[in-house]
């Protein structure tokens, strides 16, 4: 009987499963500290184990963590020894003694198998992201000026536009209930939080002193490129984006003849590009073990426990948005698409989404995806590339769990009006900020500041906010395949895949 290979999300999602069980398998010690100090001229290193408390000392400040806490402590050693140059001190408590440890240099985990395999999940995201702006501008460029009609790309933009405000709106609504509902901050330790407080206070203060705003007239005119090939080299989306839809339509009113050389070369890279999705892919099963294997084995599960709830509350209200509102939307303004052939075909996507962290890394792979349902490259090239860089329905929802906890941590009931503040601010802020690196939490500062909550409550979420990353980018990835299909529906452009 003759092996059959099993279907590509088949692999992907194997590659998941078996690379947490590696990471549990090989798990980084999280009770080991692989610590630096000067003997004589030298550096002499050693390891401290199985504490009960260890007191980090910097001059003056101090800071208490429990037997739990290796990620907090690590985290504080480094912002200590980035702020100023004074000696590190640790006074370790276990075993029933106490032992001062002075002016550590250098402070570690250990490495295990599953953390030295990362590399690899590492050139895997580098590869989609190699082809994605090339991929993006080709077909965006021969979708346009394929069309024959300006008007027609009009349409699918005020569409496309209308869908993302739409969902974002409902996502942060989703947020809100959930953290009304399940009130994490209600439940939180006080004694872990103060500790988060400290351990993540300067990462919080950094993240605030951006201080960024929306400003939409900015938003507008960086839109526009100085520089074509700094945009493709920056990966700037939205400008290339912009130059790619101006060329196109420049295209259609040139010499037709002319025009096609300029086309069918695009055509030609974005076929290439296609093709070469379907090689990168090749490794995704091994890229997302490795990705998984070195997650799971380093993260830990002593700050999941400590903010369990917030994390119930975010995660439910991710699976909500992501299988009950985008199949309904689908049912209502797609009503020729498949869902369950629709749901089948963008696991890969969902599973890259959720390994790499990125919308854009995984926008190929999305793109492939809604192209074998029955998605016309004139609306993938579009709709995808728009939503990657604005549609992030999964880090609005979030933002709005967030708002509520930490709001609760600190005392605070959040009115109506505060709560309706929150959506319209978080809707506006997903777009205008779009461009800012790190935007997730450079938003819910944004959203914040709106209704009088502490900014340096972000200190508390963001220890987890790696793996919550994680979960979000599906209902990304989702969204934005949910609107493509609905655009492509309602414009009559949708042909089944058989």
């Amino acid at each position: 009987m003759r092996f059959r290979k099993p279907a590509l999300h088949i692999q992907i999602l194997l590659g998941l499963i078996f690379g947490a069980v590696f990471g549990v398998f090989f798990a980084v010690d999280q009770q080991l500290l692989i610590l630096e100090v000067p003997d004589g001229a030298e550096l002499r290193e050693f390891e401290v184990r199985d504490w009960d408390e260890i007191l980090v000392m910097q001059g003056e400040r101090e800071v208490d963590f429990g037997s739990g806490d290796q990620a907090e402590i690590l985290h504080m050693f480094r912002q200590m020894k980035k702020k100023s140059d004074a000696a590190v001190n640790l006074r370790v408590t276990g075993g029933g003694r106490t032992r001062a440890i002075n002016d550590v240099r250098s402070m570690r985990k250990e490495q295990t198998i599953a953390t030295v395999i990362k590399p690899l999940g590492d050139i895997f995201i580098r590869l989609l992201m190699m082809i994605a702006i090339p991929l993006v501008f080709a077909s965006l460029l021969v979708g346009v000026s394929s069309l024959h009609d300006v008007t027609k790309m009009a349409r699918i933009g005020g569409k496309t536009i209308a869908y993302y405000i739409l969902t974002t709106a409902l996502a942060i609504s989703i947020g809100l209930t959930f953290g009304n509902v399940v009130q994490p901050g209600g439940r939180m330790d006080p004694v872990a939080k103060e500790r988060l407080l400290a351990a993540y206070q300067e990462d919080a203060a950094e993240r605030i002193e951006q201080n960024i705003s929306v400003d939409f007239l900015d938003y507008i005119v960086n839109l526009v490129p100085k520089n074509v090939a700094q945009a493709l080299a920056e990966a700037e989306m939205l400008q290339i984006i912009f130059f790619a839809l101006l060329l196109g339509i420049t295209l259609l009113f040139i010499d037709r003849q002319k025009a096609q050389h300029v086309i069918g070369f695009f055509d030609a890279i974005s076929d290439a590009m296609i093709k070469m999705v379907d090689f990168v892919m090749l490794i995704a099963p091994y890229a997302v073990f490795a990705l998984i294997a070195a997650t799971i084995a380093e993260f830990g599960f002593g700050i999941l426990q400590t903010l369990l709830w917030y994390i119930v509350a975010v995660v439910g209200g991710l699976a909500v948005q992501t299988f009950v509102v985008y199949p309904l939307l689908l049912k209502l303004f797609g009503r020729d698409v498949p869902l369950g052939n629709f749901l089948r075909e963008l696991r890969p996507a969902q599973l890259v989404a959720f390994t790499t962290s990125s919308s854009a890394a995984t926008l190929p792979v999305t793109m492939e995806s809604c192209e074998n349902v029955g998605a016309p490259k004139s609306v993938t090239s579009f709709v995808l590339p728009l939503g990657a860089t604005i549609n992030m329905d999964g880090t609005a929802l979030y933002q709005g769990v967030a708002a509520v906890f930490i709001a609760q941590v600190y005392g605070m009931d959040l009115s109506i009006t505060q709560q309706l503040t929150v959506v319209l601010t978080a809707t506006l802020a997903s777009i205008g900020t779009a461009p800012v690196p790190g935007v997730g939490i450079i938003m819910l500062i944004i959203v914040l500041r709106s209704v009088g909550v502490p900014e340096t409550g972000i200190a508390l979420i963001l220890g987890v906010d790696r793996i919550l990353d994680m979960c979000r980018t599906i209902t990304n990835v989702t969204s934005d395949a949910t609107a493509t299909m609905i655009v492509s529906s309602t414009e009559k452009v949708f042909k089944p895949k058989e």
